[in-house]
């Protein structure tokens, strides 16, 4: 089936090995987040959705700080070593977490962690071009189907180990999948320097603005990213209000609940797949313009939406979430020289999670004051915020010119 054209990546031996080394460490972000929830309920009892809250904005503002560092390093370093690195730092870090007493310890450990996730995300994405080859729209598929479907599974599958290994064990667990994604990497061959005909520099501050430059002076991706703010607008409602309504409005448990956000997982899993294999039927802003309008359209009716057709809306939801984030990606590497991938893909990294640091607790005061209704004003911001970037911000041309990936 045409839908499974994205596995043809997995030919290359070098992108194949970069893959697994990625899954293994998504599973072990799975088992991050678990793992925390239940020592945040250890440390914390009932005040524990307050020190995941702050865990997670703590999250957001890692990567919003040090993403641009990231895209820099990964440029000017061999990729290898930098993921690597961030990998083993990352092993030290979790190591200490099951030590953690007092809430502020783990606020620190969290922190620190995702600074190093922030220093690896952008190497490893601007890294899947440069092994992937031409077959590179296949390969950021299949990595951002793998994200999707892990998100689903992941939580289940830490659940169960938690019942038998114990929610501070699941920690080692977690550093063990890092040192295996780092043994991984290490083994690759394939050499993962950028190149770049300019002599090596000293470390100019310049550099960390080169890639929002760059983000932003191109309409493609400047139009891309200003429609993954719309998508941060509906899905930041969604992670946010959805356990609220499920569990409030509908009067429904934690089965019905995991059914919904299991749909939302789904229908982005389902979405990369579709982009990779029907990738080059239209042009990757049409994706995104597709995806940022049926992710919010999605929101609009919750509030009269009993649980299947909410599980419905919440598929297309995530199609609509996929289908803004992953052609993103993919805009990205077709319009970057590859000497400069890094920097670009760290700044584009920073911004999108800007906009989810604007947007959570936007949603979060409006689910609050409003209840299930605040579902219809989070839609109709995002078709506000959609019709500015239409009328703002739309290329003439779907694409224009693209640069050359090697200039």
């Amino acid at each position: 089936m045409r839908i499974f054209a994205v596995f043809s990546s997995l030919r290359n031996r070098a992108f194949a090995q970069l893959y697994a080394a990625q899954t293994v460490s998504l599973l072990g972000d799975a088992l991050t987040w678990v793992a925390l929830a239940l020592l945040a309920f250890e440390l914390a009892g009932e005040r524990s959705g307050a020190v995941l809250g702050t865990a997670l904005t703590l999250r957001v503002t890692a990567f919003v700080l040090f993403s641009a560092l990231g895209g820099v390093l990964a440029d000017r370093l061999d990729r290898k070593t930098l993921m690597v690195g961030a990998d083993l730092a990352r092993v030290a870090i979790i190591g200490l977490i099951p030590l953690a007493g007092e809430v502020w310890q783990v606020y620190v450990l969290m922190f620190l962690l995702n600074a190093f996730t922030a220093i690896f995300t952008p190497a490893f994405q601007a890294t899947v071009p440069l092994v992937a080859g031409r077959d590179y729209p296949q390969a950021l598929a299949l990595s951002s189907a793998t994200n999707e479907l892990l998100g689903v599974l992941g939580p289940g599958i830490a659940g169960g180990l938690a019942a038998l290994m114990g929610g501070r064990s699941l920690f080692w667990l977690d550093a063990a999948t890092f040192a295996l994604s780092a043994l991984m990497i290490l083994a690759l061959r394939a050499n993962l320097q950028a190149k770049s005909e300019a002599p090596a520099e000293g470390f100019r501050l310049s550099e960390l603005r080169e890639g929002t430059q760059r983000l932003w002076a191109d309409p493609p991706m400047r139009y891309a990213l200003l429609l993954e703010l719309v998508a941060a607008v509906s899905g930041a409602w969604i992670l946010v209000n959805t356990v609220g309504y499920v569990k409030g409005t509908l009067g429904l448990g934690d089965v019905e609940y995991g059914w919904v956000m299991a749909a939302f997982g789904v229908g982005a899993t389902v979405a990369a797949l579709v982009v990779g294999a029907w990738d080059q039927r239209l042009p990757r802003t049409t994706w995104v313009l597709l995806g940022a309008s049926l992710t919010t359209l999605a929101i609009l009716p919750t509030a009269f939406a009993p649980l299947l057709p909410l599980m419905l809306l919440w598929f297309v939801a995530g199609v609509g979430q996929n289908w803004v984030n992953l052609p993103t990606n993919t805009l990205i590497a077709d319009r970057t020289p590859e000497a400069l991938q890094g920097r670009v893909y760290g700044a584009h990294f920073a911004w999108s999670h800007l906009w989810w640091l604007f947007s959570y607790p936007l949603a979060g005061w409006m689910g609050t004051t409003l209840g299930s209704d605040s579902f219809v004003v989070g839609g109709l911001i995002g078709l506000a915020l959609l019709g500015l970037v239409q009328l703002g911000s739309k290329p003439r041309k779907p694409e224009g010119s693209a640069p050359s990936r090697k200039e």
